[in-house]
């Protein structure tokens, strides 16, 4: 069968394995987001060989790739919170009687087919099927070249979870090549097949996806994000939530890429920061480097998501310019603030648009298991739809539901 044959046919049964979860109970979905956490544990060994060999393929962005232990059953408990979380599936919105006796409903529906196109990390084929399971939806997923035998490792525990619990194999559904060809195959809708696309990459690929797709698309670019350290921070707590936000995992998207520095706090302020940051680089502007010293930044590092040990560091005359450079260089994804003034915080909180906004927090809570989604395809950057960490809910649309007894319009 040709890829082209292959790309449709996977479609097709996706779009009969939905028919199936819109009437399938919410316990039967969860007994099988439940069946592929005990699946994913029964198959560790083949899931972390296929692992080893890609990660010693790879070539950059090791940690996003590489599975243990440790992450492996970090990826089966999250799929046992997934399955634990209620089902957004026919939920009612709202509900509310018309003068002439209509009884009109907003119920909850899965959205249909779910296009997932992603890079380098494993996890994330088992975060999507969940999450989609959860929801209703089917799911049609992509692998990057580099996490490709992972991913396959990991989609037959899914497909065994699916199996074991009686729904169709076909509601999660992997493409078994790296051809490129395939993406855009997907980007087309597979013939009308795939309702909605969500990408999870760098820049590069999300960038082909928002520009060629046929269909919706829902994802971000980049994740430029900010922490703002306020004149009435406390030092010792303002040095911890840098040094967490930055280098707890530098690679991953709610990373600080910007520090902001009140300017007249900056000598009080930053040199324990710094200190925290121990072999972090740094590249400020003038004023910062006249507290600590640290390579001159341009405005090409405003822009920058570094994703390694890189930070920029920027000083301010106070919160209005802080939330004015966020508002210039930012992507939307997620921005902090540290501060013991709450009027400031919450100025703050209230002005910066972005998904994702914190008061004395790190930015790397980011993340949809942080906000007790269990697991998530992402975060959301745009402003439809949905927008932060993608969890079951955000995955669903709505339909209306009308009663009447007999009505009809003048």
């Amino acid at each position: 069968m040709s890829l082209d044959d292959t790309m449709h046919a996977m479609g097709r049964a996706a779009r009969d394995a939905v028919d199936q979860l819109r009437i399938a109970p919410a316990e039967q979905r969860s007994a099988a987001i439940r069946a592929m956490a005990r699946n994913v544990r029964l198959r560790a060994a083949d899931i972390l060989a296929a692992n080893t060999v890609d990660v010693a393929s790879a070539t950059a962005l090791v940690d996003r790739l590489l599975l243990n232990d440790e992450r492996l059953e970090g990826i089966a408990a999250a799929l046992e919170q997934v399955a634990s979380l209620p089902d957004p599936v026919g939920q009612v919105l709202a509900r509310w009687d018309r003068p002439n006796g209509l009884d009109i409903s907003r119920v909850r529906t899965p959205i249909g087919v779910i296009g997932m196109i992603y890079e380098s990390r494993p996890n994330v084929t088992a975060d999507a099927a969940s999450i989609c399971l959860r929801s209703g939806n089917a799911v049609v997923l992509r692998s990057g070249s580099e996490a490709l035998r992972s991913a396959l490792a990991i989609h037959q525990a899914l497909v065994a979870g699916l199996e074991d619990a009686g729904l169709p194999p076909a509601a999660v559904q992997i493409v078994p090549t790296a051809d490129r060809e395939a993406v855009g195959m997907m980007l087309e809708g597979l013939s009308g097949s795939i309702d909605l696309l969500i990408p999870r990459g760098g820049k590069p690929l999300v960038e082909r996806v928002s520009r060629e797709a046929r269909v919706p698309v829902l994802g971000h670019l980049e994740g430029v994000c900010h922490t703002y350290v306020h004149a009435s921070a406390d030092p010792a707590m303002a040095a911890g939530i840098v040094r967490n936000a930055k280098l707890r995992r530098t690679s991953v998207c709610g990373a600080t890429e910007t520090l902001l520095v009140d300017r007249e706090a900056a000598p009080r302020l930053l040199p324990p920061i710094v200190a925290a940051l121990g072999d972090c680089e740094l590249r400020g502007d003038a004023a910062a480097r006249a507290v600590v010293p640290m390579s001159a930044a341009d405005e090409a590092d405003w822009h920058a998501e570094y994703l390694a040990p890189i930070l920029a560091v920027r000083t301010v005359a106070g919160i209005d310019e802080a939330i004015n450079h966020i508002g210039r260089y930012g992507t939307g994804h997620t921005e902090a603030i540290v501060a013991e003034d709450s009027a400031a915080a919450e100025y703050f909180l209230d002005r910066v648009d972005s998904a994702i906004v914190i008061w004395n927090a790190s930015t790397q809570f980011a993340d949809g298991g942080e906000f007790g989604f269990g697991a998530e395809i992402g975060i959301a950057t745009g402003k439809l739809h949905a927008r932060g960490p993608v969890g079951p809910e955000q995955l669903t649309s709505f339909k209306y539901q009308l009663r009447g007894n007999g009505q009809i319009r003048p």
